[in-house]
């Protein structure tokens, strides 16, 4: 191995660079791009944009979605969430940062992400149906479905966010 590969690529301010992307589905798939833009703005309607944002960070965050993660706790702060709050939803369960319905929201998130043999437990469905009325939940839900599609184009393509100063 020469020195070369084994040194990480940096850029001029000594951050490593990102791995390079893979394909552009936006340019090669333009349709899809168009629908998946069409299917986040209809899960979006009608819920609190707070909630919102916290589902789209925490699901972005557990999947492993850099970009989704960078874009949307930007989206937060434009709504107000605070710093503390957003450095919180990575340990939401152990801060009193969160109000119920957010608590309920994340925990629903973290659920449908993880999405095992057994499915969404009844308890963190019935948290969530008893805090959101059934349309908001059908929202809530189909935002929990989209981020995750949205994630794993992210983290296929490898997209990255750019750096801010």
């Amino acid at each position: 191995m020469t020195t070369a590969e084994q040194t990480p690529a940096t850029t001029t301010e000594d951050t490593v660079a990102p791995p390079p992307p893979r394909i552009d589905l936006r340019a090669q798939a333009p349709d899809f791009y168009q629908a998946m833009f069409a299917l986040d703005k209809a899960a979006a309607a009608g819920l609190d944009p707070v909630v919102r944002e916290l589902v789209r960070v925490r699901t972005s965050q557990l999947n492993g979605c850099a970009f989704c993660v960078d874009k949307h706790s930007a989206d937060a702060r434009t709504h107000g969430v605070s710093e503390q709050k957003l450095t919180g939803v990575t340990v939401w369960r152990e801060t009193p940062f969160f109000t119920a319905r957010e608590r309920a929201a994340l925990a629903l998130a973290e659920a449908v992400t993880h999405l095992g043999a057994h499915g969404v437990a009844d308890a963190v469905y019935d948290e969530a149906a008893g805090l959101f009325d059934e349309a908001e939940m059908a929202r809530l839900l189909a935002m929990c479905v989209t981020m995750n599609a949205w994630n794993r184009i992210g983290v296929t393509c490898r997209l990255s966010p750019a750096a801010r100063p």
